[in-house]
């Protein structure tokens, strides 16, 4: 076979229990091979209609990524594999911003409902994120790329434990957020904005670590179609983000 991704058997033997089981079709095209094709088409970049043949027909492909985003299924596989991993004592919190190409534009409910703002950079996403201390991604949300960090935090947050502490950079130097950390026991190792007369220790050595977040964020924009949005809807574009985040670090 001549096209470039296919899962891996331990990538399978990770993925195929969390998939619907007995889907209709007499000629059904295998989950695998499909799977394989769209984090190709992912990776890469091209359009769906380019998806090299080995992997199936493309409408059926885009069909199954499309069909499968509106039921949430990839956000589920994600959440069920970071909710098996252990409780990490450190979280990174952060976002990253993603040019929004033009053929995102045009979906209905306008940019706004479909995470898609307009930045110094043009129209961008912002993809943000939680991660543990080994760089995974354990959680995300999606915003358009004009928002403030600060605003996604609660939402992040609202979908782990409490940590033990948690890392973030000055732009979320906030006393909502701090009062929150420290309802929960998770210390605050973030570093307070100049406007702060009396700035806030922050532990030097732990703020280090921070740099895990910044190297997923690479690591995720290693996926074209990451690197730039080029879906009209938050919902696909966001089960992008789960599936890179789901083969880069849970399988």
């Amino acid at each position: 076979m001549s096209a470039g991704f296919w899962l891996s058997d331990r990538a399978w033997a990770v993925i195929e229990p969390l998939l619907p089981m007995n889907q209709p079709g007499a000629r059904r095209v295998d989950d695998r091979r499909v799977i394989s094709g769209i984090i190709h088409v992912l990776r890469v970049g091209c359009r769906w209609e380019d998806c090299p043949p080995d992997y199936g027909p493309s409408t059926t492909i885009y069909n199954r990524f499309n069909r499968w985003s509106h039921r949430g299924l990839w956000g589920r596989i994600f959440a069920a594999l970071a909710s098996q991993a252990e409780l990490p004592d450190e979280l990174s919190i952060d976002s990253t911003a993603v040019r929004a190409h033009r053929s995102a534009h045009g979906a209905k409910g306008g940019r706004k409902i479909q995470a898609i703002g307009r930045s110094r950079g043009g129209p961008t996403t912002k993809i943000h994120a939680l991660t543990d201390g080994c760089g995974r991604a354990v959680a995300f949300t999606l915003s358009p790329g004009n928002h403030a960090d600060i605003t996604e935090a609660p939402a992040l947050l609202d979908k782990m434990p409490p940590s033990a502490r948690l890392l973030a950079d000055r732009g979320y130097d906030a006393n909502s957020l701090r009062s929150r950390l420290a309802a929960t026991g998770t210390e605050a190792v973030i570093p307070s904005t100049r406007s702060r007369k009396i700035p806030i220790p922050c532990d030097p050595d732990a703020y280090r670590h921070r740099n895990l977040i910044e190297r997923a964020f690479c690591r995720l924009k290693d996926w074209r179609r990451i690197a730039t949005r080029y879906d009209k809807l938050a919902i696909n574009f966001a089960s992008a983000v789960a599936i890179a985040a789901i083969i880069i670090w849970w399988t």
